[in-house]
């Protein structure tokens, strides 16, 4: 385990407080969960960028052209009182 020291303005760091007693942890613990819950979004973002790269482009429009034009069923429709939910 190893130790970092960082400043927080005071306002971040009574916050931080805050919600670690809410939660019930301590504000190591919160710093550390929300940091490794940063750097996971981080990493997926990046990888998801280099999936798309080696990715390939595909028409939609074809892809949209190939689903037979069919009416809905009754039970597929929305109805027109749903707007007003």
């Amino acid at each position: 385990m190893s130790t970092l020291r960082i400043r927080l303005p005071n306002s971040i760091h009574h916050h931080a407080k805050r919600l670690a007693q809410t939660e019930g942890i301590s504000v190591n613990q919160l710093v550390s969960s929300t940091l490794a819950e940063k750097l996971s979004a981080l990493d997926a973002e990046q990888y998801l960028n280099e999936r798309a790269k080696r990715g390939r482009g595909l028409n939609i429009n074809a892809i949209l052209a190939k689903v037979p034009n069919t009416e809905l069923e009754p039970k597929d429709r929305i109805r027109s009182d749903a707007k007003n939910r």
